[in-house]
């Protein structure tokens, strides 16, 4: 079997349907379908079954495509070894970073990075920060961008801090949020940063809110609070000051302190010692300054 074989197999398994598969790889279904078939009989197996649906692994199926998996890593990482050997930056920068940096922070600090390393590629993940944690200590990527307090023992960076606000397009001070029934918008987030605004309101108001509205994303929950359905507790990072008629609040703690919350870039020293990462790392640092 050939590298582009084992493409094949891993991106049908992991499309699971024909047309995005052959779609994915720049392919025609007909000449998909005639390789699958060609490596099938290498096997000597059944490696997909077709189904209305799409197409689903065999056992034996599974067994290839793991395979498959660990032939394109080992390809990889033999290749970012032989890149390391050139004076250029070559290879793949393997990047997770918590969803809020990554739309509003991150793509400032790569376009840098790609002007300046243009032969470097990029794969990144975005999630909430305990998503983070798993993809570094799997092994999944080089670097992690988290929010919030850690633990992490391995080579950690202070990216920046950046201020909670309440944001209404009515509500001018904090002692009036009780006074409304319009409903508090809330993003779903990790569970330390949902802890950190619970702790806050309890301290503040001592109940619960009247009403509450859960959306998926920051960005829907910011619109919502815009266009004026309810509140919101938003940090500075997704607030451009460009907002017109937009009242913002500062969360302030017991000692009357501005509630802020932390940027984090984490890794491993052996990752830290990759050509790919230590050009990142000076980009950041530039942007930083």
């Amino acid at each position: 079997m050939s590298l582009s074989d084992y493409q094949l197999l891993v991106v049908l398994a992991k499309e699971s349907n024909m047309r995005k598969a052959a779609e994915k790889l720049f392919v025609s279904q007909p000449a998909l379908s005639q390789r699958l078939q060609n490596i099938e009989k290498q096997w000597g197996t059944k490696l997909f079954i077709r189904t209305q649906k799409g197409v689903i692994l065999t056992p034996s199926g599974e067994m290839v495509v793991n395979f498959a998996e660990s032939m394109l890593e080992e390809q990889e990482r033999i290749h970012e070894e032989i890149q390391e050997l050139n004076t250029k930056v070559h290879g793949t920068l393997k990047i997770a970073c918590a969803s809020i940096v990554g739309q509003n922070w991150l793509p400032k600090v790569l376009k840098q990075f790609v002007s300046a390393h243009p032969h470097a590629k990029i794969s990144l993940i975005t999630g909430w920060s305990s998503e983070i944690l798993k993809n570094l200590y799997e092994g999944e990527v080089h670097v992690g961008i988290i929010r919030g307090a850690t633990d992490w023992k391995g080579e950690k960076i202070h990216l920046f801090e950046d201020s909670l606000y309440l944001v209404d397009r009515e509500i001018s001070r904090i002692e009036d949020v009780m006074e409304t029934d319009r409903p508090f918008i809330q993003f779903k987030s990790d569970s330390n940063y949902y802890q950190e605004i619970q702790n806050w309101w309890h301290r503040q108001f001592q109940t619960v809110p009247k009403r509450t509205i859960i959306v998926d994303q920051i960005e829907t929950c910011k619109q919502m609070t815009y266009n004026g359905i309810g509140y919101a507790i938003l940090p500075a990072i997704t607030l451009t000051g460009s907002e017109k008629d937009v009242y913002k609040i500062p969360l302030m703690d017991e000692k009357n302190h501005h509630i802020k919350r932390d940027t984090w870039l984490l890794g491993y020293e052996s990752a830290f010692e990759l050509k790919q990462v230590k050009a990142f790392l000076e980009v950041v640092q530039k942007y930083l300054q």
